[in-house]
């Protein structure tokens, strides 16, 4: 294991950066802790075929930065934090190379928890924590919450109940035109709750089975072949559910939709394109805001998990989220910026204390 010479953090404002290798098992993997202000800080694995280190280390970045804002906005004592391990966990994920990864996480002492993310499951989770004290998201079988992907879903349709109600007037998706584009983990979840709450639902996933898995469950559901058709299709939503960067320049020139609300991370593809969606009389909700609930899930397992009060946390993304966009309007600022300021304001105010002594 290796610490950055400082150079990548200091450019990102990040506390850590640490490469990690281990060439019997193949493991290459960078871990990057933004913020210790709140607390430990905890973020997701990413298991992902990037094509260069420097794609790698650009992702780990923008996530662990967007997870200290997610667990201050959340409310959650705990700060951000991310890893990627790179490679086609298809091919290559092993149980050597994920007990490798724990050693690695475990050797932090703590400063950083992890959890699931894209390419990491559960099962995962229990590998890496027969090497590694410092591990949430994992099995129910193992005393750990399970699935995140349930609270990441059901937040992120709180948040969009809540733009629904600033744009609408009513806080449901009833008789709206919501297309998700990524059907995985999450995204699959959050379709069961539009249906229920009589939406009209699109549809898109790269993978043709996911595509297959939703319109069993809910053969209402209509699928298009791309995200290029969906966004450029009438809708009142779009929900953005798979990889970061899915609002860019050319989306936004084509998108119908009123509101942007997903759970995919690092939404906006570069700086400027929120004011881009306001311009253009489009309501972002932030992404790091509306899918904190898998955070929240995770979160709670370190007390000895309960799916009731991590749900009752989760539902809450409704009144934040409410919360962001009066703050947007009376600052006269996107909610990017509204949500930003408030969980800035909660790290300085709370890292502060720390300055208070205790015998």
């Amino acid at each position: 294991m290796t610490d950055s010479p400082g150079v990548f953090a200091q450019a990102s404002g990040h506390e850590q950066v640490v490469f990690c290798r281990d060439e019997p098992s193949g493991l290459s993997a960078i871990i990057a802790i933004h913020s210790t202000a709140l607390g430990p800080a905890l973020g997701g694995t990413r298991f992902y075929p990037y094509a260069t280190e420097q794609d790698a280390l650009a992702d780990v970045l923008a996530l662990s930065r967007g997870m200290s804002y997610k667990a201050a906005l959340a409310g959650l004592d705990l700060g951000g934090g991310k890893a990627v391990i790179i490679g086609d966990p298809a091919q290559v994920k092993t149980e050597a190379l994920l007990r490798a990864y724990g050693r690695f996480v475990q050797s932090l002492g703590g400063r950083y928890l992890t959890a699931c993310d894209v390419g990491t499951y559960s099962e995962d989770m229990d590998q890496i924590a027969r090497e590694c004290s410092f591990v949430t998201g994992r099995t129910v079988a193992h005393g750990g919450a399970g699935d995140s992907s349930v609270l990441t879903a059901y937040g992120v349709f709180q948040g969009m109940r809540a733009a629904a109600e600033a744009t609408w007037g009513a806080p449901t998706l009833h008789g709206r035109t919501v297309g998700v584009a990524g059907v995985g983990k999450v995204g699959r979840h959050l379709v069961g709750h539009l249906v229920e709450d009589g939406a009209s639902v699109v549809v898109t996933d790269v993978s043709e089975e996911a595509v297959a898995r939703i319109r069993t469950t809910y053969p209402e559901v209509r699928a298009v072949p791309d995200t290029a058709a969906l966004v450029r299709s009438e809708l009142d939503v779009y929900a953005p559910c798979a990889l970061g960067g899915a609002l860019s320049d050319e989306v936004v020139d084509v998108l119908s939709a009123r509101v942007v609300c997903g759970a995919a991370n690092n939404q906006l593809a570069h700086e400027g394109i929120e004011k881009q969606l306001e311009d253009r009389g489009v309501l972002y909700a932030p992404d790091y805001m509306v899918n904190a609930g898998g955070l929240i899930q995770v979160a709670d397992e370190l007390e000895g998990f309960s799916f009731d009060r991590a749900k009752a946390r989760a539902e809450k993304i409704y009144d934040t989220t409410t919360k962001v966009f009066a703050l947007a309007t009376s600052d006269g600022v996107p909610p990017a910026v509204a949500a930003d300021r408030l969980a800035e304001q909660r790290m300085r105010e709370i890292s502060r204390l720390r300055g208070i002594h205790l015998r």
